[in-house]
């Protein structure tokens, strides 16, 4: 089927991941929290974290990797805390499950967490902020893949971490902020875009296994590999390589569950924390404190004449706001990568706008 356009609607595209994530065996309640996260994910503008990840997760289903029924452990449980195990079961249907959990207990509590072990991978961070910032909370969200490694320690050739995203997100009457960065300079997903398409970054953000700086992500297909360098780069790595080690703190040390455990695949281990501003300040001196503060950064004088300092995730609330008018622009390799699941499947491809 020939697509004579990249614009498609949400609602289309979310109907389209449903179907094949629920043909490929997935319980379809999960399927359709899954599918609405992807989608969300290409809403905001994260292209690699969006329907881009859906090819991998239907092969993971197909190949037994992602649990398709069932539900997950409660493995501790107090009153501002508790420890899950995923059982493998998707990402975003667990962290949707979790702050149905949290928000409540954060409202009583001031605080609540939520740390989860053997979960499979959980998309878009920036995606689950914009619900605590809704309800009026900050929330800090973590997540690392004990199965994987992908940047070394500063100092070191030899991968042990991945890029180990955090994330925060808090209202703001300017809009809500959403910060969603990783440890690392670049992105795993990112890294492998490029290097299928034989494109090169701009700037020197990955290591060889020799300690080499280059701007080539063909260095992860090499034998031994090379990595990605964490924020600092070469000479200030160190930030990057802490922040790092604190996401592996805040996921595997807490949950008890991570790289000193077999490998079971592609997934996660999660961190979650929900703050109730009532339980401190309030949330009126909150949105005081921030609404000041955001001010004085979007009317700082920018270094480049014409341009505008933004909040995090200002761009990107804008950039949905518009795809849901007038539909998402879809990264070109997406649906060719989708169509062999649509044919196997016998899913229709969406309609373009």
């Amino acid at each position: 089927m020939t697509q004579t356009s990249s614009l498609y609607r949400s609602d289309v595209l979310q109907e389209f991941a449903t179907n094949l994530l629920a043909q490929s065996g997935l319980d379809r309640d999960k399927a359709t929290v899954v599918a609405r996260t992807l989608v969300e994910g290409d809403l905001l503008g994260h292209t690699t974290h969006g329907l881009a990840l859906l090819p991998g997760y239907l092969k993971d289903i197909v190949a037994g990797g992602m649990t398709t029924q069932g539900n997950y452990r409660v493995l501790r449980d107090k009153p501002a805390v508790q420890l899950w195990d995923g059982e493998r079961l998707p990402g975003p249907w667990l962290i949707e499950k979790g702050l149905d959990m949290l928000i409540p207990r954060a409202r009583e509590l001031g605080v609540a967490s939520l740390a989860i072990k053997r979960s499979h991978h959980i998309a878009c961070l920036a995606v689950y902020l914009m619900r605590a910032a809704k309800e009026g909370m900050l929330m800090v969200l973590a997540s690392s893949d004990p199965a994987a490694a992908s940047v070394a320690p500063f100092g070191g050739t030899q991968p042990v971490m991945t890029p180990n995203p955090i994330a925060m997100g808090f209202p703001c009457s300017r809009g809500d902020v959403l910060i969603d960065i990783s440890a690392s300079i670049t992105t795993n997903g990112m890294c492998n875009r490029r290097a299928a398409a034989g494109e090169k970054f701009a700037e020197e953000w990955l290591m060889d296994a020799q300690g080499n700086p280059t701007n080539d992500p063909a260095v992860f297909s090499q034998n031994p590999p090379g990595t990605i360098l964490p924020i600092g780069g070469l000479s200030y790595g160190h930030k990057g390589y802490g922040l790092g080690l604190m996401v592996e703190a805040l996921t595997g040390g807490l949950a008890g569950w991570g790289r000193a455990d077999p490998k079971e695949g592609w997934g996660a281990t999660v961190h979650v924390t929900l703050y109730d501003p009532d339980a401190f300040g309030g949330q009126a001196d909150f949105l005081r404190q921030m609404d000041h503060l955001a001010g004085s950064c979007i009317h700082n004088v920018p270094r480049v004449a014409g341009t505008k300092v933004r909040l995090p995730g200002q761009a990107g609330l804008a950039l949905r706001t518009q795809q849901l008018k007038h539909g998402v622009n879809l990264h070109p390799g997406i649906l060719p990568g989708l169509m062999p699941f649509a044919e196997a499947f016998k899913v229709p491809l969406p309609a373009s706008l």
